[in-house]
């Protein structure tokens, strides 16, 4: 697909007539702190240096002209050198919030060389003024400001701002590239089917983002975009990093029948997890088609199973259900529900760690990401509590901060001593292997079969020495290991791989 800016003349600044120049662009994405989606501690298990790349770089790098000369550098896989900054007529850098800190070490090395930054994503979106010594931003999506962004680094005459109220069209978004990366690298791809939520969670910040009106890309846009990935050689699992997946279900419906049918006829089986709302559980044609088109994993906002403050946060798809009965309907369908949960909601009571931890186990959501509430900018959560005068400090972003940026109703010090607590109970080895336990229980694994790959065996041979001799758990994780053996052959590769993810959760949590 043409970018929207291929057809710019490059002009040398100071230069008459439209003479051609290569304009070189580096394109940096800040490392990422240790966090519980870093997978820091397991990607050695699998020879991976990170999760996944910075899709939003990749695709914005698609839509520069293809005479420049673009090099992109991740610092979750390598270093920043000197000699790539000096390189380099201009610097992108795009980051998320839990990203600030490298970010901001970038920033002061390019502008100490002399570099023009151009900053754009989540952190500058919503915080460009913490970051006075960048003089251009791109704020929110790119897409409707690259021509004139492009245009202007071209005549050498940019603007501090480029924004464009107006939501971009997704299906003019061209496909990522690929060819800036060392694919080999990663442990998941990730692709974007839409953008937007319908919901109004009071502490989300997507909706403020993306909004609430889910656009889409087109299905063989999609498509496209897989088999490029396929070109390039990738065959591991695939990330929709979508803010909803199913936020728009008669589109999700019809890209699921034409992957289906693309994966046949092309003889391809991707390993697909994504982001959705619980909701997912309701519809089981829309269950159905996404187990058979390979989805293994659904992560979900369950946040709390006390329904005073769903009501709070405004919440309200998971009101008034059975919020484990629902877990358990994806689960029998044949997806692992990862799960997010929040503690610090003004409802919430002081048996509230309890509660989640109750729920949890019951639930076999194995993998749980408990973080503290923070007020994001720009949220509905942060313009209250900004009115109520309960603000006071800026939201770091990461999800396992023992730290709050608000003043909460409950005891600050029992609810951080009590979350520390909960987050240690929850990864204990103990715990953690009941939980599988409980998920394996409730799994019933169906749509298309994965062959275990070189590297798959390869994570359950260091898993042996790693977990099953070095580590304190050993017990447990024997104990397990019997049984994944004895009752759970058939779902045997999702019984130790949650086991070897359960290493960093425990790393993660021992550090709180």
């Amino acid at each position: 697909m043409p970018t929207a800016v291929e057809a710019l003349p490059v002009r040398v600044p100071g230069s008459t007539g439209e003479r051609r120049r290569r304009i070189r662009v580096l394109l940096t994405s800040p490392a990422t702190p240790d966090t519980f989606w870093s997978y820091k501690h397991v990607l050695h298990f699998i020879s991976k240096k990170a999760a996944f790349p910075p899709l939003g770089l990749l695709t914005v790098a698609a839509m520069l002209p293809r005479e420049w000369d673009l090099k992109l550098v991740d610092l979750n896989t390598g270093r920043l050198t000197d000699e790539q900054i000096e390189w380099a007529d201009y610097v992108f850098v795009s980051a998320m919030i839990v990203q600030a800190d490298s970010a901001r070490s970038i920033i002061a090395r390019c502008v100490a060389k002399g570099k023009t930054v151009i900053a754009g994503g989540p952190l500058f979106t919503t915080g460009h003024e913490q970051f006075p010594e960048v003089k251009h931003f791109v704020l929110g999506e790119a897409e409707n400001v690259m021509p004139s962004l492009v245009a202007d680094m071209t005549a050498g005459t940019l603007k501090p701002f480029y924004h464009c109220e107006e939501r971009p069209d997704v299906t003019r978004t061209p496909v990522p590239r690929w060819d800036l990366i060392k694919l080999r690298q990663y442990a998941l791809m990730p692709v974007q089917f839409s953008r937007g939520c319908p919901f109004n969670c009071e502490f989300c910040d997507i909706i403020i983002m993306n909004g609430r009106v889910p656009r889409t890309k087109t299905p063989s846009q999609m498509i496209s975009e897989l088999e490029s990935l396929v070109d390039a050689g990738w065959k591991e699992p695939i990330f929709i990093v979508d803010d909803n997946f199913i936020g728009n279900k008669v589109k999700v419906k019809e890209f699921l029948r034409k992957l289906i049918g693309w994966s046949r006829r092309r003889g391809v089986k991707f390993q697909f997890t994504t982001e959705a709302s619980l909701n997912v559980a309701d519809d089981a044609e829309l269950l159905g088609l996404m187990v058979e088109a390979g989805f293994k994993k659904i992560f979900v906002g369950i946040e709390t199973p006390q329904e005073e403050s769903l009501v709070e946060c405004a919440k309200l798809q998971n009101t008034q259900r059975d919020l484990i009965a629902s877990v358990r309907t994806i689960q029998q369908a044949g997806i692992e529900v990862m799960g997010g949960f929040i503690l610090g909601f003004d409802s919430d009571k002081p048996n509230i760690f309890e509660r989640q931890i109750k729920f949890i186990q019951e639930a076999g959501v194995v993998t749980a990401m408990v973080g503290l509430l923070q007020a994001l900018p720009g949220t509905q959560l942060f313009s209250r509590l900004e009115k109520e005068g309960r603000l006071l400090s800026e939201a770091t972003g990461n999800n396992v901060a023992a730290a709050l940026n608000f003043i909460p109703k409950l005891d600050r010090e029992v609810l951080i001593e009590g979350y520390r607590s909960l987050v240690k109970r929850l990864y204990s080895p103990k715990m953690y292997y009941r939980r599988i336990r409980m998920f394996l229980s409730e799994y019933r694994p169906q749509g298309p079969r994965f062959h275990l790959s070189w590297c798959d065996i390869k994570a359950f041979l260091k898993s042996l020495w790693v977990m099953g001799v070095w580590n304190r758990g050993r017990r447990e994780y024997w104990k397990f290991l019997s049984r994944a053996v004895l009752f759970h052959r058939r779902a045997f590769p999702e019984a130790m791989t949650l086991a070897i993810i359960g290493h960093h959760f425990r790393r993660v949590a021992a550090t709180l």
